[in-house]
């Protein structure tokens, strides 16, 4: 005991208490000497069932995983939902404050998508309102990566009948969206089970800042697509979570791919570091190929 902790892998917390794992200790278990086992039969009937069960919506199912992988790991379920190709039934705008703009898109499939734009601050209302009838206009009945070429295209020759603000507002409201063919949705289930078993101070506070995480969004779906980048189950302890500072926490997660072997979102879960990660990741996992299978 007292080598593994001088070598960094054991600590503990107070004079009269036990050694349990640092990060480190925690890091070296998972990647050298954690046995993971598959799945029962029954297990994985039993997540297939869970996801069919949303029947044909793709949000539904995506919600339901969610659901369920928090049932099961006791644990926050998260899933990055593919990137919006679907065809655009309406895009507003509306102004929060000066320089901040609400962006709301609507798609034929009915998923909505909110986010907020930087705009100029002397934005007056009706250039809102005309950067707003403007985009709406060009993104209807198409998908966003097919119109956003266009209305840039536009703008860049001149072609758009806008003033230098407006199209400033309308940049603004693609950019939103920067980065792919479309927003991608945060789905979080289970919040409430982080807070099983808190009793310490410090233990409130780590919940605190992984909430005010969640509620951001944008810092989880950077680390969920990070994930993207890689085959398999990934593992985030601790303290390597930095985007988001979340100390004391772990995120098990693996990206899923469509019927073209594209990948095209990430699911997992969110819990502290003590995870029972032997049973979690095949879960993870199997779960990811589950919902692989019916993205199409």
């Amino acid at each position: 005991m007292a080598d593994l902790e001088g070598a960094g892998l054991l600590y503990s917390p107070h004079t009269s208490a036990g050694r349990i794992p640092t990060e480190v200790g925690l890091r070296f278990f998972v990647d050298g000497l954690l046995e993971i086992g598959d799945l029962t039969e029954d297990e994985q009937a039993a997540i297939e069932a869970r996801c069919a069960a949303a029947g044909r919506s793709l949000p539904d199912s995506l919600k339901e995983a969610s659901a369920m992988l928090s049932g099961l790991a006791g644990c926050a379920g998260i899933v990055m939902a593919p990137k919006m190709d679907s065809r655009v039934k309406h895009i507003e705008m509306m102004a929060l404050s000066p320089g901040r703009a609400l962006v709301i898109l609507v798609t034929e499939d009915g998923i909505v998508e909110n986010r907020i734009a930087d705009v100029p601050p002397d934005m007056p209302p009706s250039g809102l309102i005309e950067a707003s009838n403007y985009l709406d206009s060009r993104l209807t009945g198409r998908t966003f990566g097919e119109a956003r070429d266009a209305i840039t295209n536009e703008i860049a020759h001149h072609t758009a009948e806008l003033d230098d603000l407006t199209a400033r507002v309308v940049e603004a409201g693609l950019a939103t969206w920067a980065g792919g063919q479309g927003p991608s949705a945060l789905i979080v289930r289970g919040q409430g089970k982080l807070l099983t078993d808190v009793t310490a101070v410090e233990d409130l506070e780590r919940i605190r800042k992984l909430f005010d995480a969640l509620e951001a969004e944008q810092d989880i779906l950077r680390m969920l697509e990070m994930a993207e980048g890689a085959e398999g189950v990934r593992i985030y302890i601790g303290s390597e979570n930095q985007l988001f500072e979340m100390s004391g926490s772990s995120m098990v997660v693996a990206p899923y791919t469509n019927s073209h072997a594209d990948i095209v979102g990430a699911i997992g879960i969110i819990g502290p570091t003590r995870l029972n990660y032997a049973r979690i990741i095949p879960m993870v996992d199997y779960t990811a190929k589950v919902i692989g299978r019916l993205v199409g």
